[in-house]
């Protein structure tokens, strides 16, 4: 094993820096990176997707914002309802129609230094199941020059292409019931027949683990209480990871075959487990067949299939790398290979129960209301859950596109607060509220604590497991489904940053493998374990109301309650190194002086009196108070 890092603690400015740096892949959420970008934003002619209402149904009228930082002084939209791409310039729609939309008002902005424009534009109701696709041009009434949204392309040919579809497709109920155990097959568990994993010469090596080997402790999870798993990409693959593939429609041999996943799928189902796979449709590997025809011949039918720059060393690609081309998803040929030979393949032959998308950015929104739309005719109680690096507005902007997205938002405040306390309570508190009101709630937003693009929780807690537990019960006392990243309940951590000073990051520290037996830690295993069988049996922590009861900075102490007809939880948190003694205000969510709320993690009644609740955590724990709840009806 590599020689550990000691790690100093830096200040709070500095740590919420190395903690954001951490969670968003990429390097998205630097400080000097968010700044640049919301220049380059405010600059432009910018729409980011933004339609009111998100999710149109049929008969509703579909409003559209943008801003305009430039000295263009009109704006037109475009749209077609027949499928086909709108076309338009200076106002004159040559295959759609066309809407001026008008200035709704202007402001001034110290980041660009100079005034930003927003305009308004509606798009008239349409009928189920009709695809919506426009751009958005923004020009001068003098001039000739012109300017696309988001793009900033010059013509409207090449003009970024915005889309919607209006219709009436939910959630899987399932979903929300969903406790996500997310799996790096590599890392997780060789198998039975042969139990040890390998010793590459480095952690970027093959470790040995296997579909079997998952297949073999199907058991471990239905003892644990999740009742989903993610699984990591299995195609055929020449790296670790898995996500530079080289067949999309072939299990990498070193994990199993396709008779393996089929088989993993079908016991899984009779065990009560969902599966879904960890889907990549924006890159390739450069070791891709259909990437080296592009690459050696320029007539091949896959030159079209990649953005070649300067054929054939130059092409687009993820965050720079070359070993991933992107795969160019507006080309009809690769999208409807990618969608319907398959996504929908996986669907309808191997009966798994949805995707974890891979970097949901990279392809256009245009893309994702073809995926979505054709996933849910496939198998409409699928789910399609999105990697969403950004910010909330991108996440926001994927409502009635995919089922939802991965909280990235949550896993850096979580981390923040309870692994560094670098927020304070009231902070953290203000976050959760208005990240809750700020989404659909038909969108799901599922949390992670860590992932294998970031430091293991207990690595950023130097090791403090009561600091993980304290975050644990938090998370699965939120409303939205909770993933567990495999290793996390058991204390698997690292032996170094996944970020150098050099500032390379080397991810594959975060996915070291598996412990299993002795080496596991039992009794976060045990807390693990009871709070998927708290959170499996208290709908009120799936679906509850949420409601803030006490925040104190000081005490460094916390409470919300959840409610659903007929039960009320009350969550209280003690995120200090010091014993707390506090009330809990509970009358406003119908409790009554009187009335018993028991204590879900120790078993301990306390009686509500004068509106509150009394009691005693030690440091950095916490605790789920129950308690019936008359005024909301029969208990459910």
């Amino acid at each position: 094993m590599p020689k550990k890092i000691v790690r100093q603690r830096r200040s709070p400015h500095g740590t919420r820096r190395r903690v954001m740096e951490s969670a968003i892949f990429g390097g998205w959420g630097t400080p000097s990176r968010i700044a640049a970008r919301a220049k380059r934003i405010l600059r432009g002619v910018s729409h980011r997707n933004r339609i009111v209402p998100r999710d149109p149904l049929p008969g509703q009228a579909v409003e559209v914002m943008v801003s305009v930082g430039g000295t263009h002084d009109r704006v037109s939209l475009y749209y077609t309802t027949d499928g086909t791409t709108p076309q338009g310039r200076r106002g004159r729609a040559s295959n759609s129609e066309v809407v001026a939309m008008a200035q709704e008002g202007k402001c001034w902005n110290d980041l660009l230094w100079g005034y930003v424009n927003w305009y308004r534009g509606i798009i008239p109701p349409q009928g189920e199941g009709v695809k919506v696709k426009y751009k958005i041009e923004a020009w001068h009434s003098n001039g000739q020059d012109s300017l696309y949204a988001d793009n900033q392309a010059t013509d409207s040919g090449s003009a970024t292409l915005f889309a919607y579809r209006v219709d009436q497709l939910t959630l899987p109920q399932w979903a929300r019931d969903a406790i996500i155990y997310q799996i790096f097959v590599d890392r997780f568990y060789p198998g039975d027949s042969s139990p040890h994993f390998k010793e590459p010469d480095s952690p970027s090596g093959f470790y040995g683990g296997t579909l079997q080997g998952i297949i073999d402790k199907l058991d471990y999870f239905t003892d644990l209480g999740v009742n989903c798993l993610w699984l990591s990409p299995c195609f055929s693959s020449p790296s670790h990871h898995g996500y530079d593939i080289t067949d999309n429609l072939t299990v990498e041999p070193r994990l199993g075959s396709n008779d393996d996943l089929r088989r993993l799928t079908q016991l899984a189902h009779e065990g009560g487990l969902r599966v879904i796979l960890d889907f990549v449709p924006n890159h390739t590997s450069s070791e891709h067949p259909f990437f080296l025809q592009a690459q050696a011949d320029r007539a091949s039918p896959y030159y079209d299939w990649y953005t070649f720059t300067e054929w054939p060393d130059e092409y687009a690609t993820f965050f720079g790398e070359r070993t991933l081309p992107q795969l160019n998803n507006e080309h009809e040929p690769t999208r409807r290979y990618i969608i319907d030979e398959v996504a929908a393949r996986w669907l309808s032959d191997y009966r798994v129960d949805g995707f974890r998308l891979d970097y949901v950015p990279g392809p256009s929104h245009n893309f994702w209301v073809d995926f979505f739309e054709r996933t849910k005719e496939v198998a409409p109680d699928c789910l399609s859950i999105g990697e969403v690096i950004g910010n909330a507005d991108s996440m926001r902007s994927y409502e009635g596109r995919l089922d939802g997205f991965l909280d990235f938002l949550f896993m850096q405040a979580a981390r923040e607060f309870f692994a560094l306390k670098a927020r304070t309570v009231e902070e953290f508190d203000s976050f959760i509220t208005h990240h809750e009101s700020y989404f659909s709630k038909e969108s799901l937003r599922p949390t992670f604590l860590d992932n294998h693009d970031a430091n293991r929780f207990l690595w950023l807690a130097n090791g403090d497991k009561r600091r993980l537990k304290l975050a644990a019960l938090c998370q699965f006392t939120l409303p939205h489904p909770p993933i567990i990243y495999y290793g996390t309940e058991v204390g698997l951590s690292q032996d170094r940053d996944v970020r150098m000073p050099s500032g390379h990051d080397h991810l594959e520290y975060a996915r070291m493998p598996m412990l299993w037996g002795e080496d596991q830690h039992g009794d976060l295993y045990e807390y693990y374990r009871r709070l998927c069988r708290i959170r499996s049996s208290h709908p009120a922590l799936r679906k509850g109301e949420r409601t803030t009861l006490h925040v104190d900075n000081d005490a460094g102490t916390y409470a919300y309650a959840l409610r659903t007809r007929g039960e009320v939880l009350v969550v209280v948190l003690n995120n200090s190194d010091e014993v707390s003694r506090l009330s809990v205000p509970v009358g406003s969510v119908g409790l009554a002086d009187g009335m018993v709320a028991a204590d879900l993690m120790t078993g301990d009644r306390y009686v509500v009196a004068e509106g509150q609740v009394q009691l005693s955590l030690e440091p950095l724990t916490g605790t789920i108070l129950r308690c019936s709840n008359p005024h909301f009806g029969a208990q459910s």
